[in-house]
Order: C-alpha cells, then structure tokens, then sequence
C-alpha cells in the first residue's frame, strides 16, 4: 500500500494499576510511541502472551521495539537473584521478550532495542546482566559516542546526549553482539546485533529526548527507513 506508514510493533509491559484504569494494565510509554509516530512509523502495542506463534502475530507488521520496563529474572540467565534492588520481575514478560527476540533475528525483522530491550536480548543470546551497578544511572544524562556503525543509526555526529535510566548493564557479553559505545564508567552503551535485517540497541532511552536532540530521532527514522 502506497504512502501506509511502517507497522511498529512495541511489546506491553505489564503494570499493577494506572490513573486511567481500575485493574492491572499493558502500557507502551507514550514518549516511546511519539517517538516512532515522529519518525514515520505506526506504534502498535502487543500483548505479551506465552506460546505465541510468532509468524502469525507478526503478519504485517514491518519493525519490532524492544521497549524499557522492569528487570529481567536472574534465572534467565543462570542466576539466583541476589539484589534487594530487583524489580517487576516476571517469568512471562520475560519469556515473551526472549522467544520474540530469537524470532525476529531469525526472520530478519528490523528491530529497535532500548534500555531492558538491549539487556534482554544479550540474555536471550546467552549473556549475562550486572543485578544492580555500584552507580545507578538514574535520571541521568550524559554524552555518548558511537565508535563504530553510526552510519547504519543515520547519525552524522557519532556523538549524543543520552538520557539514562537504568540500574543493570550487560555483563558477559553474548555471541551475536558487536560493542559500539560505552559510558565513560565503561559498560556497555549501544550494541549492533548479528540479523538478516537491521537490528541495533541502546542501553540509553532515545524517546526521552527525541524532540530536542536530533541525533536521538535520527535513530526512530534509520529505524523506520530499515523497516519500511
């Protein structure tokens, strides 16, 4: 269909209560779904569901977002969880998360990983997370340069102003993953991920400052460009 603006599937996270609803909600952060709307894309929100047959839920739809949310179970990777700082966890999201990563890489679907996006595709690649950092970054921003592929995230300046929010990094790196940018504390800051298609992670949240830094919309619309 000419001119039909690219389907963006964006996983739900699961949320015990919100203003707009009596029960447990799905939620895709709006900022995120701006984002993807600002860039070109149609933002689609997915229901987790275990067992899903992924070629079927998957007709139609052009890219997938690994969206934030809360933290991956530890025995996902091998771990018993040893932090007071663990989070939301829980088993479906993360199988859900896990069994659609493998899927997309698989099929070569463009795919878009942010924040818990990137941590859970090094785990379902096999790699392990840091349970809690020694130094959260929490509200925290910080520059940020892309030392190699800055071209395939459509940057001309390697370098950005990345708006953080998260208390766990990639520890062993998995197979499949290419380090392209580190935080000046040295973990892992952006990866670009073996796939048929394009497929790429930042451990950074580009829809928080999408409107104001251009470099982060720039990455939406290399995005989209992949998925059109």
């Amino acid at each position: 269909m000419v001119g039909r603006r690219p389907r963006i599937a964006i996983v739900a996270r699961f949320a015990e209560s919100t203003s707009a609803t009596r029960y447990e909600a799905i939620v895709t952060a709006r900022r995120m779904a701006e984002g993807v709307w600002a860039a070109g894309g149609e933002p689609l929100t997915f229901l987790a569901v275990a067992g899903s047959d992924w070629t079927e839920r998957l007709d139609g739809i052009d890219g997938v977002l690994m969206p934030g949310g809360a933290d991956v179970d530890p025995r996902n990777y091998g771990q018993d969880p040893i932090s007071d700082e663990l989070y939301g966890m829980d088993m479906m999201q993360d199988e859900v998360d896990i069994s659609l990563i493998r899927h997309v890489l698989s099929a070569g679907i463009p795919m878009l990983a942010v924040c818990r996006g990137m941590q859970v595709t090094n785990v379902a690649l096999g790699g392990t997370l840091t349970q809690h950092m020694d130094s959260p970054h929490l509200h925290h921003v910080a520059s940020v340069t892309i030392d190699s592929h800055a071209d395939e995230l459509g940057l001309s300046d390697a370098t950005l102003n990345a708006s953080c929010y998260h208390h766990q990094a990639i520890d062993k790196l998995a197979q499949g993953l290419t380090v392209i940018a580190r935080a000046a504390e040295g973990h892992v800051e952006a990866v670009k991920i073996e796939s048929a298609g394009w497929a790429f992670g930042v451990q950074w949240h580009p829809e928080d400052n999408y409107d104001t830094e251009p470099g982060q919309l720039e990455i939406f619309k290399r995005f989209i460009r992949a998925a059109s």
